[in-house]
């Protein structure tokens, strides 16, 4: 039996512009139990902005004691200054054989699902396993 990528893909898809700054994205990923966000641009999609990216990016001094106002700044950054660009995706027509070739060959966590050029989900690997374990 294959599983398409549009039975199991999420359809609730949270973006964010290319020049929204990291507090918009720390405000999300501290409410939200998800770990990736679409950027996009005119409603078209220019990259993925993980959470480890994001943190990857924050002084470690944020929200410490000995925290400065340099360290603050990180929170400044824009969006597009930090995510990943030219994103790997996938069509919901696709199978999670296939999506899980992509994420391991690229070595990433998510796969956003389009459906000629528009959004219309997103994948990650505890989709894939979620799937894998329930065949």
């Amino acid at each position: 039996m294959t599983i398409l990528i549009a039975e199991i893909m999420s359809t609730r898809v949270v973006t964010i512009d290319m020049d929204d700054r990291l507090t918009v994205v720390k405000e999300i990923f501290d409410a939200a139990p998800f770990h990736h966000l679409l950027v996009i641009e005119e409603s078209k999609l220019q990259g993925v902005l993980s959470e480890r990216d994001y943190l990857r990016t924050l002084s470690p001094n944020i929200g410490a004691i000995n925290e400065t106002e340099r360290d603050n700044e990180t929170l400044q950054r824009r969006a597009h200054q930090v995510m990943s660009r030219d994103p790997i995706t996938i069509s919901p027509r696709k199978n999670i054989k296939q999506a899980s070739q992509l994420m391991l060959q690229h070595e990433i966590g998510c796969l956003p699902v389009l459906d000629n050029g528009t959004i219309v989900g997103i994948i990650t690997w505890k989709d894939l396993l979620r799937a894998f374990s329930q065949s």
